[in-house]
């Protein structure tokens, strides 16, 4: 091999291990130039948190960027899709919804898995009625209130309580996860079926009731570039970053876990 040779080999190998170093950090810029502008990022309720926390530690690093962060039940935010409502990033807290997008031919490539949760109880703190399962939500004299089956938490719930044959009677049914447990955490419920991750998010204001898994559901969540992405760079950006070891490092601390 000629010493020019040589060198462009060493050159290029270079260039990819740089290109891999950003990847991995959640930097990568494949469009070449600087990130700017503004995008929208579609998330479900139940990532709430995280994703203040992802999209904080994102303006960080690309400080010309600004992010919007939309959330509701992952049926909401696929419906304002499909009505043409704006937006770069969709993050769907099941694949039902994020097929829906898909099927209206309004996503700009394929949904990646990017975190994975489970179901708990949330109960008042010091779980003054001793609940210890799906079974005691059946009790006569306890106010249960559950997410609305439109919605991917709700419907997780349902599955977990039919998987158990256990037959409650709640007293309402709330738009979200997080309409559900805000119910728990003011008084004004005695229980719901939430993600774990809510119940880590909710820190003192509720108690978590662990759903062994045998009676658990598995939640999958997806995330997708939309067709008409007003900021696709930037927003190819957020999502490379949310697949990152660092998005990943975030997303566990705030009680999900591993796609």
């Amino acid at each position: 091999m000629t010493a020019h040779r040589r060198r462009l080999t060493t050159a290029v190998a270079t260039a990819l291990l740089l290109v891999a170093c950003a990847e991995a950090s959640g930097d990568a810029d494949t469009s070449g130039g600087q990130i700017t502008g503004q995008i929208t990022v579609f998330a479900a309720a139940s990532l709430t948190d995280a994703f203040d926390e992802l999209s904080a530690a994102f303006v960080e690093r690309h400080e010309g960027v600004s992010v919007v962060l939309n959330h509701a039940g992952s049926q909401t935010l696929a419906s304002q899709i499909a009505e043409g409502a704006p937006g770069d990033v969709f993050a769907s807290a099941n694949v039902r919804q994020m097929e829906v997008v898909d099927d209206a031919g309004l996503l700009a490539g394929p949904p990646r898995t990017f975190a994975s949760n489970t179901l708990a109880i949330a109960v008042e703190p010091g779980n003054p009625l001793a609940i210890s399962g799906l079974a005691d939500l059946a009790a006569e004299d306890l106010l249960l209130v559950l997410p609305t089956e439109e919605v991917p938490a709700g419907r997780y719930a349902r599955e977990a309580l039919d998987a158990a044959a256990v037959t409650v009677a709640p007293a309402s049914l709330e738009r979200d996860v997080r309409a559900a447990l805000g119910k728990v955490g003011l008084g004004e419920a005695d229980a719901s079926i939430v993600y774990a991750s809510d119940v880590s998010a909710a820190g003192d204001r509720v108690e978590g009731v662990r759903i062994p898994p045998e009676d658990n559901v598995a939640a999958t969540y997806p995330v997708a570039m939309l067709a008409d992405a007003p900021n696709p760079r930037a927003g190819e950006a957020f999502v490379a970053f949310l697949l990152s070891e660092d998005g990943r490092a975030i997303l566990s601390d705030a009680g999900f876990g591993a796609p």
